[in-house]
């Protein structure tokens, strides 16, 4: 019988309006002088002055400059901000960027080296700051798992610091926070949380419990995520979409992500695509070749994403499942190829080269790749 353990964030708070709870986790933290991470956007929209309306009798201060796709630079110049202002505590309003830099900055902010010697697995030594994170899309999942995703801007790369002492002490879930997202935002962090769901329930590390959670992603996923795209209003829609991320961040917290984030990483790092765009365009390139090595996961995927499979074998059930998944792309669309965002094709062995060196998510992954098979990906997604 396999072992496996399951580590989320300390304490969920869902739901619409959850928000309101906010200063209540403060003081039941102590945290007396939080410091407030986010963008500018949402500082320009008014999602900021929402949340900082509810912190009335705790000093603060806000950091936006955080970025698309974080970079450990952005980790150094927040972390600067934390000290200086003596700060005790994290409040994290965004997507994945601005909950990253936040878990960051908690590693970073009492650690007397570089902040290099954290990135890898199991390198952070100690909890840091405490962090409340509250995520504005559905998407990412970064409010219940133990990792930040970070660029390295000089090796071109995403590199992740791992480790237990990042999950967030409180993750604050609520629809209403995600109703200011962009269209293509809605699409491309949508998708990104099926990638999670999919490939945590295809990982060699899947258990019983993450099954659970990353199939019932899926098929909230599959109803709702049409209808948030065609109307942002749509609160119910809403709703189920962030409870369909929380589900498959713990999903693929556990069991962990596979070949579609290897191959992501490199477009991000080389081309600054956004990280929930580049997965979205590659998973039903990587589900192509990933389906001969567990076709029975294929015809439960295929099943949670609505598709009629009882008179198929697994084989024709589990190109159902791809199907199903490029036409859910298509609705919101998603591009189906890299050459709308003018990679140069010949870069594509170098990028194959640098997604081979990702071994911490390829060892997840239910086929073997080869730098070769990867290349042949990447060539069929161009």
């Amino acid at each position: 019988m396999t072992i496996s353990t399951f580590k989320i964030a300390n304490k969920l708070i869902t739901g619409h309006g959850s928000t309101e709870l906010l200063q209540q986790e403060v003081h039941r933290l102590n945290i007396q002088n939080p410091l407030i991470v986010t963008d500018e956007i949402l500082k320009e929209i008014g999602v900021l002055r929402t949340v900082t309306a509810l912190l009335t009798d705790v000093p603060f201060d806000v950091y936006t400059g955080v970025k698309p796709e974080p970079e450990i630079g952005l980790v150094e110049e927040c972390r600067d901000v934390f000290i200086e202002g003596k700060h005790d505590g994290i409040i994290a309003l965004g997507g994945g960027s601005a909950i990253d830099i936040a878990k960051g900055v908690s590693a970073y902010a009492f650690y007397d080296g570089c902040i290099e010697d954290l990135i890898g697995t199991d390198l952070v030594p100690k909890k840091g700051a405490p962090i409340i994170a509250i995520p504005t899309t559905a998407g990412t999942g970064s409010e219940v798992t133990n990792i930040a995703i970070l660029s390295d801007t000089k090796a071109q790369l995403k590199k992740g610091i791992v480790s237990d002492h990042l999950l967030p002490d409180v993750a604050i879930v609520s629809p209403e926070m995600t109703v200011t997202m962009p269209k293509s935002v809605t699409a491309a962090s949508g998708i990104d949380a099926l990638v999670h769901a999919i490939e945590a329930y295809i990982s060699v590390n899947a258990s019983p419990i993450t099954d659970s959670l990353a199939i019932g992603a899926m098929k909230l996923i599959a109803k709702n995520l049409p209808k948030a795209y065609a109307n942002p209003n749509n609160i119910d829609a809403r709703d189920n979409m962030a409870t369909a991320s929380l589900m498959a961040g713990m999903a693929f917290g556990n069991a962990g992500v596979a070949a579609v984030h290897a191959l992501a990483y490199p477009l991000g790092g080389r081309y600054h695509i956004p990280h929930g765009v580049s997965n979205a365009l590659l998973l039903p390139y990587v589900m192509e070749w990933n389906k001969i090595s567990c076709v029975e996961r294929f015809r439960d995927i295929a099943e949670a994403l609505g598709e009629k499979v009882s008179d198929l074998s697994d084989y024709e059930a589990s190109n159902s499942a791809v199907e199903a998944m490029r036409r859910l792309s298509a609705a919101v669309n998603i591009p189906t190829g890299m050459r709308y965002f003018n990679i140069p094709e010949e870069d594509i062995p170098a990028m194959a080269e640098d997604a081979s060196q990702i071994t911490r998510l390829l060892k997840n992954n239910p086929r073997i790749l080869s730098k070769q098979d990867i290349e042949e990906i990447y060539r069929a997604a161009y």
